[in-house]
């Protein structure tokens, strides 16, 4: 194994027990992990299809996968997982869903579809409440607390048990009545995809034996980023065998909000006493003044592991610290600076990124990046097909054309509102599972009649004879005509501007299904099989969809790119701004409120790192809170950097550094202008 530094090539050759490698930011980890699935492979006989390494996003198990099929490939590699935490439980759940009585086919709700049905609960209890941004609220909130819930292995009634205020009792009371929704519905929810392979194993000790003669060995990257739930399945199939290896990084864990446990690094000496221990500390991305600061500040968090990130890179510039009079101040000086920067030739626009704490605070940098037409790209936007009115339609029109698809039942079913509740809903579910058959399907069954009400079950009938005939209009070549007529005779307009915050806010949502119909309309246009129109059409828009984000992504490379320091995890760029470096933003107000400063330091250390070639941070004297001025102090995470590798920069005009810069600028446009 080529290019591999003395501490890489151990990691990768150890194979005689379990193994964490102590991964600092840079330092080569997914080099590590596919040059180990390589090495296990050709050197130790272990086919691919033994091997399992997993990951928590599609992107990095997109790219893990195809690194390992360029070291190795051919009969060899055939069956090996790379995936998804979520991937490998949904393959186990396939193969395994009738131990916990569901059917094959089951629906899989993402989080917008979970706090729908949780909303159908809560109306149910407590009436149809005019106050629909208050519902909506509280079935996020409740949601949020359920996928915790579930995280941590807490059953409903364990959660009812524990309850210790009536705020308490009525999340656990909505979350029994969730678990007892879904199962009716023959659906699951993202987290049941990890909670519900861990109880199989737990309860079917054949079939845990089962899946752990599949998997001989087991890898997993950013094993910080675990909940007890995952860390529980990995526990599970890697058994008493040890063949296991861990990457991870203590100091860059920062999803806890979600249920990521850093302590699970720890806990692994207490699983594996022989547990051997591997540190990366070289890193190849930044220079060593951006380690150092790096390094002083996470030192100030406790450690199980200590580690120290170094490189052979050079020194490198000093970090500048720039004190700005407020936000519009800050943002057009990040901006201005950018730009004069590519003009000095410091690189293409996709060589900057400006990191921030909140989402809110791209709103004014992108007002100024567009004064100055200036491009970007915003990490994590919100995709055309992900927004609710969309999923909403696209719902109807993928149960037009496929009656068996109960997920898109259950979205569509009382949107709008057709007084159709929760508890008919899981009657019908009950019914339908039992029978082996769709929502749909089981709505006009004549056995339903012994178990819904008249006035219940015709409301159902109503709905899916109502569907039935714009599906026979469409067959009979009345397509786009039937579609837009469905959309008008649900009254789809009115329901948004009940749910809408705002009239102009509705109005925009409804463009939107506008702008959908004329996709559905230019892609039939098209099409050469007209027996199939709208169901090509819908499969199309949906590729689309895919592609779009694709290429996207491939077009990030000249802009300017924008992001959560969160959504930063993994990347890195040659030149970093960190705007808002200020009490109350970073650190957030809620982690001083609730003293847990040191994941607010680790999102401070995540975003240093992205940094290779210079950094800058700012920070506001005043800053616009709710309407008004606010004075601002500067982030303690400044203090705790090496104060002599920091250039502080305040509004008044540094002289000699201004006209240095000046006489770049001159010599960047020059040579511009001599390259035309």
């Amino acid at each position: 194994m080529s290019n591999l530094n003395p501490r890489q090539s151990e990691a990768v050759h150890y194979i005689d027990g379990p193994l964490l490698v102590l991964a600092g930011a840079g330092s080569g980890k997914t080099s590590v992990i596919t040059k180990k699935i390589a090495y296990l492979i050709e050197h130790c006989g272990i086919k691919g299809g033994h091997i399992a390494a997993l990951t928590f996003t599609n992107k990095a198990a997109k790219e893990m996968k195809e690194r390992v099929y360029q070291l190795v490939s051919g009969p060899a590699t055939r069956g090996l997982i790379v995936s998804t935490f979520h991937n490998l439980g949904l393959n186990i759940l396939r193969k395994e869903h009738k131990t916990l009585g569901y059917k094959s086919g089951f629906s899989i709700f993402d989080q917008q579809d979970a706090q729908s049905l949780i909303r159908d609960l809560l109306i149910q209890d407590q009436g149809d409440n005019e106050n629909s941004t208050k519902m909506n609220d509280q079935a996020a909130t409740i949601q949020h607390r359920i996928s915790n819930w579930k995280n941590d292995m807490v059953s409903p009634e364990q959660a009812v048990a524990a309850a210790a205020d009536p705020a308490d009792m009525l999340c656990a009371q909505v979350y029994l009545r969730y678990k007892r929704a879904l199962k009716a519905y023959n659906a699951l929810d993202f987290d049941d995809l990890i909670l519900l392979p861990v109880q199989i194993f737990q309860q079917f000790p054949d079939i845990l034996a089962k899946w752990q003669r599949r998997i001989h060995y087991m890898l997993v990257d950013e094993y910080q980023d675990t909940n007890i739930s995952q860390y529980l399945l990995v526990q599970l199939l890697v058994g008493n065998r040890g063949k296991l290896t861990v990457v991870g990084d203590d100091d860059q864990s920062i999803y806890a909000w979600r249920g990521a446990r850093p302590e699970n690094l720890a806990q692994l000496q207490q699983d594996y006493p022989n547990l051997k221990l591997v540190k990366l500390e070289q890193n190849y991305r930044s220079t060593a003044r951006i380690l150092k600061a790096a390094n002083q500040v996470i030192d100030h968090n406790p450690h199980v592991f200590e580690k120290a990130l170094w490189c052979e890179l050079g020194y490198g510039d000093p970090i500048r610290i720039i004190r700005c009079r407020n936000e519009e101040v800050e943002c057009e000086r990040v901006v201005t600076e950018i730009m004069d920067r590519k003009i000095r030739g410091h690189g293409g626009y996709g060589d900057f990124a400006v990191l921030y704490r909140g989402n809110h605070q791209s709103r004014l940098l992108e007002l100024k990046l567009q004064v100055h037409s200036v491009p970007y790209r915003i990490s994590g936007g919100t995709s055309f097909f992900s927004r609710n009115e969309i999923k909403d339609i696209m719902a109807y029109l993928r149960l037009l054309i496929n009656r068996e698809d109960d997920n898109a039942f259950l979205r569509i079913i009382n949107v709008p509102r057709r007084k159709i509740g929760a508890s008919t809903l899981e009657t019908l579910g009950t019914y339908a599972t039992e029978r082996g058959i769709s929502l749909f399907a089981a709505c006009d069954e004549i056995g339903i009649t012994q178990s819904l009400p008249e006035a219940n079950l015709n409301r159902l009938r109503l709905f899916t004879a109502w569907l039935n005939r714009i599906y026979q209009r469409c067959e009979s070549g009345e397509g786009m005509a039937a579609i837009r007529e469905m959309v008008r005779d649900m009254d789809y307009e009115a329901w948004l501007h009940q749910n809408s915050s705002s009239a102009a806010v509705a109005e925009r949502r409804m463009a939107n299904i506008f702008i959908l119909i004329d996709s559905l309309q230019s892609t039939i246009d098209k099409a050469d099989d007209e027996q199939e129109d709208i169901q090509s059409a819908v499969a199309k828009l949906v590729l689309r969809d895919m592609l779009d984000r694709q290429e996207d992504e491939e077009d990030a490379h000249d802009k300017v790119q924008l992001m959560t320091l969160h959504a930063s995890k993994g990347l890195e760029f040659p030149h970093v701004y960190i705007i808002g470096m200020e009490e109350e933003l970073l650190p957030h107000r809620s982690s001083i409120e609730e003293d847990n400063i040191e994941e607010e330091r680790r999102l401070c250390y995540v975003g240093i790192t992205r940094a290779k070639k210079t950094l800058a941070m700012t920070h506001c004297s005043k800053r616009k809170q709710y309407g008004e001025m606010i004075d601002c102090s500067p982030s303690r995470f400044l203090d705790e950097m090496p104060y002599d590798d920091l250039l502080w920069e305040g509004e008044e005009k540094n002289v000699e550094l201004n006209q240095e810069r000046g006489q770049q600028t001159l010599s960047g446009l020059k040579n511009l202008f001599d390259d035309l």
